[in-house]
């Protein structure tokens, strides 16, 4: 089936015209303390309003990275295969029901696809099909950005790859998230959070001090990779905005990870010596510096210098170490490490948690309770940040997502539309930024080919 051919001034129309609908407010929201999303937020002030992403990702790393384009204003374009969709629709439970809609017998939508599919328009789309694959040829013309991840070389035979579009739209900023990148002896391997951890030095220095190595408790890698692919969009929309020319970004989770060793990595560098291992919640060169055990939890206490660890000797009654030859400067405390912090447990298991917390308070120490993730999602500070939204979702009704964390003077990045259903806005997209009668549409959904 032949698509409809638009001249440039009707797609400039069409861009100008198409942008996220924002959902309205949920008044009289049920969860006291957390703030319902604004009505019809204003998204001229957005840094990236009026940008158009092609998101042709998956999982996490991908549309991490687009929801933080979509917080900042970019339509983000969500390619999903028509009848299954994005994997992580389906990895739950826990999964929030549908109350209404014709899939109230189902599952419902999965929590983890809701964490990173905020600000998103959904297109099902199977590009298996050639007319699927003309739809995406007419939306990378469109869009300033495509960003995918798949395995290197895989969306060739669709002419989907960075050589094809570029012919196509020259101004393209094309992003491939891959495992370990397009090149190099590994390229070709799938690439997960968990073996990039493993791999690439993170999961050995993670863990108790004398326990297994395991992983970060979240895919922190996949994160970190969103993070650093979508810094390096904006910068290639700043560097297109001096050239006029688009660019293949390549980043790979492996190169990330290598990235964000930091410290650890330039102390091996330097040193030329192996690493010291795991270290639990200590500090291999601070003492103390560590979580203690309290009478009813843990407490996490940083004396980070001579001074802050007076007044954690003050704090705790014990005056007398801070002149105590095993423990009058860091380095001997670290020398000494397992008599002081064996010391130290045994005055803070006299206490609990909130006790120690309530001494400790206003004395410049560093320290923290160790709250399980309802604890932080109903923590005060959390929610006076912020940090908890109540949407509008097209069919399980009002949620709680957690919000885009960066407060800016002038723009106000937020939740403007609710993670979508499957397809929720194929009809929308084919028509008004493709240009697709309703005949077309449904000529396409009678063959498989959208949803």
């Amino acid at each position: 089936m032949l698509l409809n051919t638009l001249s440039r001034s009707s797609r400039t129309q069409l861009r100008a015209q198409w942008s996220l609908a924002p959902f309205t407010r949920q008044r009289n929201a049920p969860w006291r303390g957390i703030a319902a999303v604004a009505e019809a937020p204003d998204t001229s002030t957005l840094p990236l309003a009026g940008i158009k992403v092609l998101d042709m990702t998956r999982v996490l790393a991908g549309p991490y990275c687009t929801q933080i384009l979509g917080d900042l204003g970019a339509d983000i374009i969500k390619i999903e295969h028509p009848t299954r969709g994005d994997d992580t629709r389906a990895w739950g439970p826990p999964y929030a029901k549908h109350i209404k809609g014709e899939h109230m017998d189902g599952p419902g939508e999965s929590a983890y696809f809701l964490a990173v599919n905020r600000n998103k328009k959904s297109l099902g789309l199977s590009f298996a099909h050639p007319s699927g694959v003309e739809i995406l040829h007419k939306l990378a013309r469109e869009c300033d950005v495509l960003v995918e991840n798949y395995i290197p070389g895989a969306l060739k035979k669709y002419g989907m790859d960075f050589e094809s579009l570029s012919k196509i739209n020259p101004a393209l900023i094309y992003a491939s998230i891959t495992g370990y990148g397009q090149t190099g002896p590994y390229s070709s391997r799938a690439g997960y959070d968990v073996m990039v951890e493993a791999e690439m030095g993170l999961m050995h220095i993670t863990g108790e001090r004398d326990g297994p190595p395991v992983k970060v408790g979240v895919a922190v890698t996949d994160l970190t990779t969103g993070l650093y692919t979508s810094n390096s969009i904006m910068a290639a929309l700043l560097g297109r905005a001096k050239t006029g020319k688009g660019q293949h970004i390549d980043v790979a989770l492996s190169d990330c990870q290598v990235a964000t060793l930091a410290n650890i990595a330039s102390s091996a560098l330097i040193s030329g010596k192996k690493d010291s291992g795991r270290w639990g919640t200590a500090h291999p060169s601070i003492v103390p510096y560590k979580a203690f055990k309290t009478a009813d939890g843990d407490i996490l206490i940083g004396g980070g210098n001579d001074r802050l660890y007076g007044v954690l000797c003050t704090k705790i009654g014990k005056p007398e170490w801070t002149t105590d030859d095993r423990f009058i400067t860091n380095a001997v405390r670290v020398k000494n490490r397992v008599v002081l912090e064996g010391l130290i447990e045994e005055e803070t298991k006299k206490r609990t948690t909130q006790e120690w917390l309530e001494v400790l308070e206003g004395s410049g120490m560093p320290y923290a309770a160790i709250n399980d993730i309802q604890a932080t999602l109903k923590h005060e500070h959390v929610l006076a940040r912020d940090m908890v939204k109540v949407v509008d979702h097209p069919t399980c009704g009002p949620m709680k997502l957690v919000n885009t964390p960066v407060k800016y003077s002038f723009s106000q990045p937020s939740i403007r539309s609710a993670p979508p259903t499957l397809g929720q806005h194929t009809d929308e997209v084919l028509r008004d930024l493709v240009g697709l009668s309703e005949s077309d549409i449904e000529g396409l959904r009678s063959e498989g080919v959208v949803a």
